[in-house]
């Protein structure tokens, strides 16, 4: 069965959220799989995305998009805040219906801000850091993840950056690590390279911890992020794969465009996703 653009977003209501309107009903995280179907996997959204509004703002956003799941991201909750302080803000995050599922991207250059983020993310409750630690801090990395048992999940940049560009990348730095470190793939980032982020899905899914999901209108770097539907990226195919490998993680829409007024294309995406999940079988 196939769903146009325009069928995706009758199923979805997406207009109608982009107008203010509630979102639909929807399972935890504000996934809708098909009748019958339960995913394993969750939506969320990534921190960065509200990088220049408010936290009120941001919880606002999700809060009228059904999505119930974040990534912590420090410019709302900085690294080094106290306990009271991060209590404050799991109280005001609950208070719209939203819950921290990990926190990042956090960079680690030194042996001091692995410790700084390892303490960081017990004290906001969360199993998942999202990072970029420094290659050679790795080893020291791999002793935290045992002593706090959290996850760690890696994030790939893309051509932007010569830290972990690209899925091969990050792999061939943590293959004999700790399963605890693995990928938070990027798959626009991925797309940008050249690569085929479903191949990467297939070749490494029992390391992915958690992804960042936006589109990209070209597979160079010079590829900017458009409303999910609208670039390349065959989502219908990303989604099936997920279900196929059984993916258990989370799904996190990272949305860079029209960054101070993002949420049409918030919700845009969203129920793009949304309508592509009740139309796979």
């Amino acid at each position: 069965m196939k769903f146009n653009r325009r069928d995706f977003i009758k199923i979805t209501g997406t207009g109608a959220l982009a107008a203010g309107m509630p979102a639909l009903a929807s399972g935890a995280g504000g996934m809708t799989p098909p009748a019958g179907k339960t995913d394993s996997f969750k939506l969320a959204i990534a921190g960065y995305t509200f990088a220049q509004l408010t936290l009120d703002q941001a919880l606002a956003i999700m809060q009228r998009t059904g999505v119930s799941l974040l990534g912590i991201k420090d410019m709302h909750l900085s690294l080094d805040s106290t306990q009271e302080t991060i209590n404050a803000f799991l109280a005001k995050a609950d208070s719209f219906g939203v819950k921290p599922y990990g926190v990042g991207v956090i960079y680690m250059k030194t042996e001091a801000e692995a410790d700084r983020a390892f303490a960081y993310a017990r004290m906001v409750g969360v199993p998942l850091i999202v990072g970029a630690p420094d290659v050679s801090l790795l080893p020291y990395v791999e002793k935290k993840v045992k002593e706090y048992d959290l996850r760690l999940g890696i994030h790939n940049h893309g051509p932007d950056q010569k830290l972990y560009p690209g899925p091969d990348d990050v792999w061939e730095a943590i293959k004999n690590l700790d399963k605890r470190i693995g990928y938070c793939l990027d798959i626009g980032h991925t797309t940008r390279l050249g690569l085929d982020p479903v191949a990467a899905v297939l070749k490494y899914h029992e390391r992915i911890f958690d992804f960042h999901v936006w589109d990209t209108d070209k597979p160079v770097k010079a590829g900017g992020c458009v409303e999910a539907g609208r670039g390349i990226i065959d989502f219908p195919k990303f989604f099936k794969t997920l279900r196929e490998v059984k993916y258990e993680g989370t799904v996190s829409l990272e949305y860079t465009k029209d960054m101070r007024d993002p949420l049409p294309g918030i919700a845009e995406s969203i129920g793009y996703f949304r309508g592509v999940l009740a139309g796979l079988v």
